[in-house]
């Protein structure tokens, strides 16, 4: 029974954190393309518009990664499924080192810019921090799907084919 709870917690907490990183996905091409420097300026740094995703975000990210690292620990005796738990709690942790690596340089960078002309490094910093949540919500995806796979398969003892 805690196997099966942890399991479906750990699904849940990864597809809730998958969640705001996938928005973050779907915004990003008119960013990109479309918004003018001042609008995606004032949209994304000066009006709070992702406030919530720290607020909720940043506590369900490490739910998300402590879960499934406890869920691999339950499947410790049993192939495939222990491989597959293991390489979802990586690859969620990877999605939180790789924020810290590449977004949270840029939301560095964002909460110098004041009102007023458009910086000079924009572009770099815009694909900087567009490129770290790709980057985020893929590890997070390829982790989220391992650990579906972790709760599929066929939970063998170790040492067995």
């Amino acid at each position: 029974m805690v196997l099966y709870l942890t399991a479906f917690a750990s699904l849940l907490l990864s597809a809730l954190s998958l969640g705001p990183s996938f928005a973050h996905v779907l915004e990003a091409p008119p960013r990109l393309t479309v918004w003018s420097p001042e609008l995606w300026r004032e949209a994304t740094v000066f009006n709070g518009q992702f406030a919530l995703f720290a607020k909720v975000g940043a506590p369900l990210d490490v739910g998300s990664i402590l879960i499934a690292f406890l869920l691999t620990y339950l499947l410790a005796n049993e192939r495939p499924a222990f491989w597959f738990a293991l390489g979802g709690a990586v690859l969620l942790a990877a999605g939180l080192a790789a924020w810290f690596t590449i977004v949270a340089p840029a939301n560095a960078i964002l909460a110098t810019w004041k009102p007023g002309p458009i910086p000079p490094d924009f572009a770099a910093v815009r694909l900087r921090w567009e490129a770290g949540h790709m980057t985020v919500a893929a590890a997070k995806l390829i982790g989220f799907v391992f650990i579906c796979v972790a709760f599929l398969a066929p939970r063998l003892p170790a040492g067995t084919n």
